[in-house]
């Protein structure tokens, strides 16, 4: 099983951030937050992932490349350019990443399609870069071939960025601070596609937009829903927040 991780938007909203590297680059705990999602599809045995790069993707190949040096002692012998690792690495040993090259504008569903090569041939997963949750990934499949579908999503409700109000006659019967949506789901990313996905993909379709609503339509979408944890890194502020949670020692994406 292959994962594609979408890593080649522009991220305007987190600019402060991504003026000088690409959003799934944005440390949490002083790790990019691809490492943490790649991390969680590693616990639930899928090691084998697709990195579909843009926006300074440049960025994302040197870490990859550049990690085993970079996340363990070392010797280097300076005369043949030989680099010894002196310790194993944890679970990323495991790890097998392709970096795609999808192009620097191009939309979500066009990035999918030009990774096509690389899992047209079986299921696969899929999620944005940007991205955290607990969700069982092992259900989340189970469920996905139960179903029968081309395509599943992941529906999670998330917490609404204001505080909710309960009024009546004018005056407030209740109050909670930012609360967890109670009706509705939305898209959480953490999908599963069979191989027919790339017949509803155009080079400049954005996957959100019309292939979701068309397989919606002709009922091959299924959703997965998840209550628990979900995240979005949208923000700068949200990338405080989730940094917030790891020094706290109980980060809501490795509970379960």
């Amino acid at each position: 099983m292959r994962v594609v991780i979408l890593c080649g938007g522009q991220g305007t909203r987190l600019r402060e951030e991504t003026e000088f590297r690409p959003k799934p680059m944005v440390e949490i705990g002083g790790r990019p937050i691809l490492w943490h999602i790649m991390r969680h599809y590693a616990r639930h045995e899928v090691n084998d992932f697709v990195l579909c790069l843009g926006y300074k993707g440049d960025v994302i190949r040197r870490w990859i490349i550049d990690f085993p040096s970079m996340n363990a002692d070392v010797r280097v012998h300076i005369g043949s350019q030989k680099v010894e690792s002196l310790e194993p690495l944890r679970d990323e040993s495991r790890w097998t990443v392709t970096l795609a090259e999808t192009g620097e504008l191009t939309p979500t569903g066009g990035r999918l399609l030009r990774a096509r090569r690389y899992v047209e041939k079986e299921a696969f997963m899929c999620t944005y870069g940007d991205g955290l949750s607990n969700v069982d990934l092992t259900a989340l499949l189970r469920f996905h071939r139960e179903h029968g579908k081309l395509a599943t999503v992941t529906g999670v409700r998330p917490f609404t960025r204001f505080g909710e109000l309960h009024v009546k006659n004018g005056m407030a019967l209740g109050f909670r601070e930012k609360p967890q949506l109670e009706e509705g789901w939305v898209n959480g990313g953490f999908f599963v596609f069979e191989p027919g996905i790339f017949e509803y993909l155009a080079d400049t379709a954005t996957l959100e937009r019309e292939p979701l609503e068309r397989l919606a339509a002709a009922g091959q979408l299924a959703v997965y829903q998840h209550s628990g944890y979900w995240a979005a890194m949208d923000t700068y502020r949200e990338a405080q927040q989730l940094n917030e949670e790891w020094r706290s020692g109980r980060p809501g994406w490795l509970e379960d």
